[in-house]
């Protein structure tokens, strides 16, 4: 099971995360694109940072909604939602390019990520964005007991979906991500996460924050290193993993 990390999220004076600490014990990047995070800047360091430790390297698009850190739903209509994916995938893929690399996936950040779970008319928008960017790209999604539905919907599209799992986020009973203004959203003690991950590699499920078991089909676990205590929770996770391999 590959680790991958949210990075890039840094904007002009503005530090977030520590990304030269976590690079070298993950797999793959997803690298902000601009509209909630990142600049020019940060886009070409963290695409180098990538580069330097062979790490995949993912755009990381969102809302245009840098206020609230790509956290709020936004009312597109679909044709926008295709623009402005296909404006962040050529962002970042010009950096890529730029350095002798490339753009490997596709994964949405924060509310555009959890429509594209439950609205087919944000999923398509996005599935039609990267058929025309390009269709080898996969899709890096939320597992859910609904995979091979999802695979179908993309299939239509000529498109391959990758699976993750959550390290560090609680889950309902339907396998979906509990809302972060609820109180337990986010696992933060070690022992909680490893055992999450340990779980997740041995038996292929979670226990949802009620105490169901649920059946999870995973090929990546996302991980959070936004401070030096999450770093070391990303190290203790790779060693984890590579029992595995």
């Amino acid at each position: 099971m590959l680790l991958n990390c949210d990075l890039g999220e840094s904007y002009g004076y503005w530090k977030i995360a520590a990304d030269p600490l976590v690079m070298p014990y993950i797999d793959m990047a997803n690298i902000a694109c601009g509209y909630h995070a990142g600049d020019p800047q940060v886009m070409q360091k963290t695409v180098a940072l990538a580069k330097q430790h062979q790490v995949k390297i993912g755009a990381h698009p969102s809302y245009p909604d840098r206020q609230g850190f790509g956290r709020r739903s936004m009312q597109l209509n679909p044709e926008e939602i295709e623009n402005i994916i296909t404006y962040q995938l050529g962002a970042l893929s010009g950096m890529c390019q730029s350095q002798a690399c490339e753009l490997a996936y596709l994964k949405p950040h924060g509310a555009l990520y959890h429509d594209m779970m439950k609205n087919d008319e944000v999923l398509f928008a996005i599935l039609s964005a990267l058929q025309k960017f390009n269709p080898e790209m996969p899709l890096l999604m939320m597992a859910t007991m609904n995979n091979d539905l999802f695979k179908l919907k993309a299939d239509d599209f000529g498109v391959t979906v990758m699976f993750e799992a959550f390290a560090d986020r609680a889950y309902d009973d339907q396998g979906f991500l509990v809302s972060r203004s609820m109180e337990g959203a986010v696992l933060k003690t070690p022992d909680q996460i490893l055992n999450r991950a340990i779980q997740l590699k041995e038996q292929g499920s979670i226990q949802s924050i009620s105490g169901k078991t649920i059946t999870l089909d995973a090929e990546t676990l996302c991980v959070h290193g936004d401070n030096e205590e999450a770093v070391k929770m990303i190290q203790a996770l790779k060693r984890c993993l590579q029992d595995e391999r």
